[in-house]
């Protein structure tokens, strides 16, 4: 699970960044006293994810809100089912409404479209893996997503793990060594429990890269029957990972390679967010009139939006 701290700074920072100045529409329109039951309403079937970021938001804004749970992260639901109920101040409840949408959409998005790619490879031993194609300062929450949906995490970071790509042996090519010297140095310099992965997309370069020792071997942008031979070239002397051209409908015959992982961008660079909804079950009547003004921005805020 991620770090609450993590997930309180993400959350602060698009609360922020949502209303600046306070919420203007609830501040001027809804009195201070009433209270407002909603629910989290699922408009079509999905695998949950981002419950704690959801919660988040509406606790951040107002610790007087409370977030009930009904689906647990990694949970497959159906279209109309009720996901969580939020109940607490209505002006609390609206202001964070659209963050905390925003984060359990996009997460359960993630989560909803890697099942789909974990189904498709079952039965073939192959891992369906994210990448770090994804959107800069949410990584944490997506990688989340991603075994929400039952996929596993490749190194979360440049500091996690060595992948060595094409634009790392082009850089490097006037050196004068051959690939398997360079590997074979650069090896020398690690930490002994550091995991080596070395990309090629072309047969001929792996035995070069095998006589180095590394751990995986990624078979970039391969065909089918040039990743049936690479898995035997390599045989067991290194993982094998696909990556290049995953979709839903090749994923299927290239975990029947025999590859043991397929990276896919799409999990987290192109997904779509899943249609939730927070929908109105009750509002309690408030008691005289609305308490506080609305706060209006000062005249160094920029000028409000024009409305749709």
């Amino acid at each position: 699970m991620t770090d609450l701290r993590h997930i309180d700074a993400l959350v602060t920072a698009a609360l922020d960044e949502d209303a600046p100045w306070g919420d203007l529409t609830s501040e001027a329109l809804i009195p201070a006293e009433a209270m407002l039951d909603a629910r989290l309403m699922a408009r079509e079937p999905g695998v949950f994810s981002g419950s704690e970021v959801f919660a988040a938001a509406f606790r951040l804004v107002d610790p007087r809100i409370r977030v009930h749970l009904l689906a647990a992260d990694g949970e497959r639901f159906e279209s109309g089912a009720v996901l969580a109920e939020v109940s607490g101040p209505a002006r609390g409840v609206l202001r964070a409404e659209r963050i905390g949408l925003n984060f359990v959409q996009r997460m359960s998005g993630i989560a909803t479209q890697t099942a789909q790619f974990v189904a498709a490879a079952a039965g073939t031993g192959a891992r369906i893996v994210d990448t770090r194609k994804t959107t800069p300062g949410l990584r944490l929450l997506e990688r989340q997503a991603v075994r929400d949906g039952g996929g596993r995490n490749h190194r979360t970071t440049l500091s996690d793990a060595v992948m060595v790509k094409d634009n790392h042996l082009a850089a490097v090519a006037g050196a004068g060594l051959s690939v398997t010297e360079a590997l074979v140095q650069m090896r020398a310099r690690l930490p002994h429990t550091a995991h080596v992965e070395v990309e090629v997309d072309r047969l001929d370069q792996i035995p070069s890269v095998l006589a180095a020792g590394v751990d995986t071997v990624m078979l970039d942008n391969f065909t089918l029957d040039e990743l049936r031979q690479g898995v035997a070239l390599i045989g067991g002397a290194a993982l094998v990972e696909a990556s290049g051209g995953v979709d839903l409908n090749t994923v299927a015959g290239i975990a029947a390679t025999g590859v043991d992982v397929i990276s896919v961008g799409a999990l987290t660079h192109s997904v779509r967010s899943l249609d939730l909804g927070l929908d109105v079950a009750s509002v309690a009547a408030s008691v005289g009139p609305v308490t506080a003004e609305a706060r209006l921005p000062d005249e160094t805020a920029p000028e409000p939006a024009t409305a749709p």
